[in-house]
C-alpha cells in the first residue's frame, strides 16, 4: 500500500507547536522576492511623476510578460497547459484590482505606509476562511485579527491624523489579495511554478489594458526605463514567490516577506526624503506580529488536521 506523500510526512512530523522548518532555499528565494517588490514600489513611484497609477500596471504587467517569456523557451508550450484556466482567470482577474489599489496606494500615500497597510492581507484571509469557506476559526485567531486591525488604526489615524480615501484603497487591496494568496497556494498543489508565473503574467496585460485606456498618456522618454524596471521587478519577485511557496509553508516564509517593509523605508528616506513616523512604525509592528501569530497558528491547526487525517487512514477496519 503506497503511504502519504512526502510532504505530507514532512508537515506531519514536525511536532504541532514547533515552527515548520524552512529550506535554505525557499528562505533565499523569498528574501529575493520581498526585495525584489520593495524595488519594483520605489519604480512606481518614479514613473507616477507622469503616469497614471492604472497605466503604470498596465505597462507593469505588459514588459511583465516579456520577461516571463523566456519561459516558453524553456518548457515549451507545454508549460500552457492546464485544466484550470477558468480558475486563473477568476484568480488574475482579482489579482489585477489589487494591484490597481495597490498601486495608487503607493503613489498617493507614503510609501512605507503603503507597505505597511499591505500587510493586513493575513487578517482578510482569515475573515475570507471563515465567510467563504466556512473555516472554525477559535480565540486566538481571532484576538490576533483583533490586534492586527488596532494596529492598522494606528498607522491611517481615522481621527484627528492624515487620513485619506487613499489609505481605504490600500486596505481594498490588501483584502482582495486575500484571495490571490490563497489561489496561488491552492494552485502549486498541482500547476509547477513556471506555469503559474507564465498564465498569470500572460493574463493580467488584457486585463489591465481597459483601465489603462481610459487614462492613457504616452510616456516620456525619461520615464520608460521605470516602466520597464517595475516589470522586470514584478516579474522576478513574483517568479521567487512562488517558487518558495512551492518549497516552503507560507507560516514558515512569513517572516521574510516583511523584509520589503525595511527595503522600501531605506529607499523612501534616500531617495523622495520620506522619513517614516512612529505611527507608522508602531501600527506595522502590530500588524506584521499579529500576522506572523496568524500564519503560525494557521500552520499548527494544518498540521494537526493531517496528522489526524492520516492515522484515521492508517487504522485497521472492523
Amino acid at each position: 500500500m503506497q503511504g502519504p506523500p512526502e510532504s505530507a510526512l514532512r508537515n506531519v512530523n514536525t511536532p504541532v507547536g514547533v515552527p515548520p522548518a524552512l529550506p535554505p532555499r525557499a528562505a533565499l528565494l523569498m528574501a529575493a522576492s520581498a526585495s525584489l517588490f520593495g524595488l519594483m514600489a520605489i519604480s512606481i513611484r518614479f514613473a507616477s511623476r507622469q503616469q497614471h497609477p492604472f497605466e503604470i500596471a498596465f505597462f507593469r504587467c505588459f514588459f511583465g510578460a516579456l520577461f516571463a517569456l523566456p519561459l516558453l523557451r524553456v518548457h515549451g508550450l507545454e508549460i500552457l497547459r492546464t485544466r484550470r484556466i477558468g480558475f486563473y482567470a477568476v484568480r488574475c482577474a482579482a489579482g489585477i484590482v489589487s494591484m490597481l489599489c495597490g498601486f495608487w496606494a503607493l503613489i498617493h500615500l507614503p510609501l512605507t505606509q503603503a507597505v505597511a497597510l499591505s500587510y493586513s492581507t493575513p487578517m482578510f484571509v482569515t475573515i475570507g476562511a471563515v465567510l467563504v469557506l466556512g473555516e472554525v476559526v477559535r480565540m486566538r485567531r481571532w484576538s490576533a485579527v483583533i490586534v492586527g486591525f488596532l494596529g492598522v488604526l494606528i498607522i491611517v489615524r481615522p481621527i484627528g491624523g492624515d487620513f485619506s480615501a487613499a489609505t481605504l484603497v490600500a486596505l481594498a487591496g490588501a483584502a482582495i489579495s486575500g484571495g490571490v494568496t490563497i489561489s496561488i497556494k491552492y494552485l502549486s498543489r498541482t500547476d509547477p511554478p513556471d506555469r503559474i508565473v507564465l498564465l498569470t503574467t500572460l493574463l493580467w496585460v488584457p486585463l489591465s489594458l481597459p483601465f489603462a485606456l481610459g487614462v492613457w498618456v504616452w510616456p516620456e522618454p525619461a520615464i520608460w526605463p521605470w516602466l520597464v524596471l517595475s516589470g522586470a521587478l514584478g516579474t522576478g519577485g513574483h517568479y521567487c514567490w512562488t517558487r518558495a511557496l512551492k518549497m516552503a509553508e507560507a507560516s514558515a516564509l512569513a517572516p521574510l516577506s516583511y523584509l520589503q517593509f525595511l527595503v522600501v523605508g531605506l529607499l523612501a528616506w534616500l531617495m523622495f526624503g520620506e522619513v517614516v513616523d512612529r505611527y507608522t512604525v508602531a501600527g506595522a509592528a502590530i500588524v506584521i506580529g499579529a500576522s506572523l501569530y496568524i500564519a503560525r497558528r494557521e500552520a499548527q491547526v494544518a498540521r494537526k488536521n493531517q496528522l489526524e487525517a492520516i492515522v484515521g487512514k492508517g487504522e485497521p477496519q472492523a
